[in-house]
Parts: structure tokens; C-alpha cells; sequence
């Protein structure tokens, strides 16, 4: 089973191999490989399956910025919030698929546009298909 955090619900989806170490790209791949492949998700607002690798996780909390853990964790409930899904809910990566056309307006515009990796999402085909759709 993956564990994965309301805001990497939607964020995966847009990864594309670039980030900050070799070893976080290489579980990030395996992470969505799997997810691809039909293992369940289970959903949560904590440190997960993808921040295990992270270079800025210190004692379960995020360290990229100095408010970086509380704005996640508002990050993972407003995901979890527009793709309609409760903490701890086991699901199929292609039910999480499937709700991102109709919440991705409401989450671009809240959290894409002041994102530090919009430039790499601008570089997948799903987030230019989803942004031009509105």
C-alpha cells in the first residue's frame, strides 16, 4: 500500500523525473509506477511514502521554508477537500485520476501559480491539457 498526502494526490500526477536528489527521483518513480500499476493509496495529511526520501524532512515535519509544514498540511486538506476524500481512505490512483479535471481549476489558482515547481509542471502534457481546459 502507498501512503500519500492530500497535496502529492494531485501533484504526482505532473512529475516528470527533475527534483532534489537522485534518490527522491528514483522513489518518486517507483511511487507513481506502482500507483500505475493499481496499488492502493491510502490518504492522509502527514509525512508519506514520497517525504520519506526528502532531503528537507527532519522528525516528520518539512523544513523547505520556515512555515513549509503548516502550509503543507493546508495544502493536503484543501487537496483532499476538492478531490472529495476523507484521511485514510483506500483507493485506486485512477479514482484520483479521474476527479482531477473537475477540482484542478480551483487548485491551480490557489496554489499553482506561487508554486516553486510551475515551471516543471508547465512541461507536462496532463497540466497543460487540465490548464487549458479553463
Amino acid at each position: 500500500m502507498i501512503k500519500l498526502r492530500g497535496h502529492h494526490l494531485v501533484c504526482l500526477h505532473f512529475f516528470s523525473g527533475e527534483s532534489f536528489s537522485e534518490e527522491f527521483i528514483s522513489n518518486l518513480r517507483d511511487i507513481k509506477k506502482r500507483a500505475n500499476e493499481g496499488e492502493t493509496i491510502n490518504t492522509g495529511y502527514q509525512a508519506d511514502d514520497i517525504c520519506k526520501m526528502c532531503v528537507y524532512l527532519k522528525n516528520k515535519k518539512c523544513l523547505y521554508s520556515e512555515n513549509a509544514d503548516i502550509e503543507i498540511m493546508n495544502m493536503d486538506k484543501t487537496a483532499m477537500a476538492l478531490l472529495e476524500l476523507k484521511q485514510n481512505t483506500n483507493l485506486k490512483w485512477q479514482k484520483i485520476s479521474a476527479r482531477l479535471p473537475s477540482m484542478f481549476k480551483d487548485w491551480y489558482i490557489k496554489y499553482c501559480v506561487e508554486c516553486d515547481w510551475l515551471n516543471i509542471c508547465r512541461k507536462n502534457k496532463e497540466f497543460l491539457k487540465l490548464i487549458a481546459a479553463f
